[in-house]
């Protein structure tokens, strides 16, 4: 079974190579975002509130918020420039509601609001390498096998990722603050004669959280955190029909289309300790997930099935288990005379929880389909810098490392091809006042090439059979553009 899907099948793929073209949207927003915020500070504190709702619609809804690594390290703008490097411990802005809640107690008293966006542009090319049929099946045999011949294309996407804080210090101990943002998502789509077609051709999934949080100061040097994360997920995925018996309702090209959504409810710790003028410490955890999705499967073509031989294909409501996995990260941030800054962490993410995913009748928990991720937990390790070149310029510099939860090429599906991949990052944080600062970030993102051997089976849950095997080479690289203004009344 494979994840895939697209809301209208018979629109034309949108051509996203060109990263000049993704700059225009982005910048539209900034735009909107920084005039919005410019020309409303001049007024009392509530109007400043009332004049910042626009601009944050206007992020919203400037794009879908899908990209791709399934799970969305882009939580903030500022963050791009140093490769995320140290998030639990650099406090530097309201998107440390996200990162790690304790660093609420570090920013300026009064109201901060963070806003950014970021543009997130994927390419995926398939090479194939030898894909084929299962020799000596029957259905191969009796020429009822369809294995399409091309490599599909790019089958990257670019995407618009919004996010949105808002901390207030209610006294010099207490802090609150709200997150908004995607914090799981992906699409990946080829074209119709992907070979790999049988094994998924289409996957989205998107996942927004709202995140409200509260830290307390315990002293100089100790400061804490918590948040609860109200997550709602949307999947979809298709994939295609290997098998072709028009007698029997399994026509050429037929395919299998699913949606799901639901909610769940989580939380995430944080800590931060000063161990002295110049170095802090992050300690910072978020909760597992675990989602009850309901929705619906639909075929194009309906079969009634061969008693015996071939399951009937029936559209039905269906229902699945999704868990996300929690993570713990490590954060240490070292001031080093007076313009440096030095961040590094260590973070480890518990994708062991992901490993089949059971689809079943909604009315009856009758078995349908299942697809086999058996993830590993991984690790990512990321450096970084600030470098303060003026009062108004700060220079930003990282590097990272990111582990795939892939075990082996027989588990890298079409649609999640991931691979282990390091990331290149600069940035700039530019001081329009002392309330006001924007930073702006771009990260590329090398992944290695790898391979994949998935198998295509067919026939009722508990009997399947393999009918395919889907042999190829994965290139996937990203870009990601980022821009986030910070504002303090």
């Amino acid at each position: 079974m494979g994840t895939n899907a697209r809301y209208d099948d018979t629109r034309p793929k949108m051509e996203t190579n060109n990263m000049s073209d993704s700059l225009i949207p982005l910048l539209g927003v900034v735009a909107l975002v920084v005039l919005a915020g410019l020309s409303c500070a001049r007024f009392m504190h509530k109007t400043i509130v009332l004049c910042w709702i626009p601009a944050l619609l206007a992020i919203v809804f400037s794009g879908s918020a899908v990209a791709s690594g399934f799970q969305l390290q882009n939580q903030n703008g500022s963050g791009n420039g140093i490769a995320y490097a140290g998030a639990a411990a650099a406090a530097e802005d309201a998107s440390t509601v996200f990162f790690n809640p304790a660093g609420m107690t570090y920013l300026p008293r009064g109201h901060n609001i963070s806003l950014s966006g970021t543009i997130l542009q994927r390419s995926i090319k398939f090479d194939d390498k030898g894909s084929s049929n299962t020799p000596g099946h029957p259905l191969g045999a009796a020429g009822l096998l369809y294995l399409p011949t091309g490599n599909g294309g790019d089958g990257g996407d670019t995407a618009l990722l919004p996010s949105a804080y808002w901390v207030w210090s209610v006294d010099d101990r207490i802090s609150l603050g709200l997150g908004f943002g995607p914090t799981y998502g992906s699409l990946t789509e080829y074209n119709n004669n992907f070979v790999g077609r049988n094994a998924g051709f289409f996957f989205e999934m998107q996942q927004f959280n709202i995140n409200p949080s509260l830290a307390w100061k315990i002293n100089e040097a100790v400061s804490l955190g918590v948040g609860i994360n109200f997550a709602r997920n949307m999947s979809h995925f298709k994939q295609g029909v290997p098998i072709v018996f028009p007698a029997a309702g399994y026509t050429r090209g037929n395919t299998l289309d699913v949606k799901g959504d639901g909610w769940a409810v989580g939380y995430n710790l944080g800590a931060m300790f000063q161990l002295t003028p110049t170095t802090r410490l992050g300690l910072a955890y978020r909760s597992q997930l675990d989602f009850e999705l309901d929705g619906k499967a639909k075929w194009a073509s309906t079969s009634p099935g061969i008693p015996g031989m071939l399951p009937p294909l029936v559209n039905q409501k269906i229902k699945a288990d999704l868990k996300t996995p929690a993570n713990l990260s490590i954060a240490l941030s070292q001031s080093v005379g007076e313009r440096w800054e030095v961040l590094g962490d260590v973070t480890w993410t518990d994708w062991s929880v992901l490993d089949t995913i059971h689809l079943e009748n909604k009315e009856s928990g009758a078995p349908l389909n299942k697809l086999e991720y058996r993830f590993k937990d991984t690790w990512r390790v990321g450096l970084g810098a600030n470098y303060r070149y003026s009062d108004t310029l700060k220079l930003r510099f990282g590097v990272a490392r990111d582990q795939t939860p892939v075990r082996s090429a027989k588990d890298r599906t079409m649609t999640l091809p991931d691979a282990n991949r390091t990331w290149l990052s600069c940035g700039a944080k530019f001081e329009l006042s002392k309330a006001t600062s924007v930073d702006v970030g771009y990260t590329h993102i090398f992944f290695d090439k790898v391979k994949t051997n998935r198998a295509v089976n067919v026939g009722y849950p508990g009997t399947e059979s393999t009918v395919q095997t889907i042999r190829g080479e994965f290139d996937t690289s990203v870009n990601i553009l980022s821009a986030q203004l910070n504002h303090n009344f």
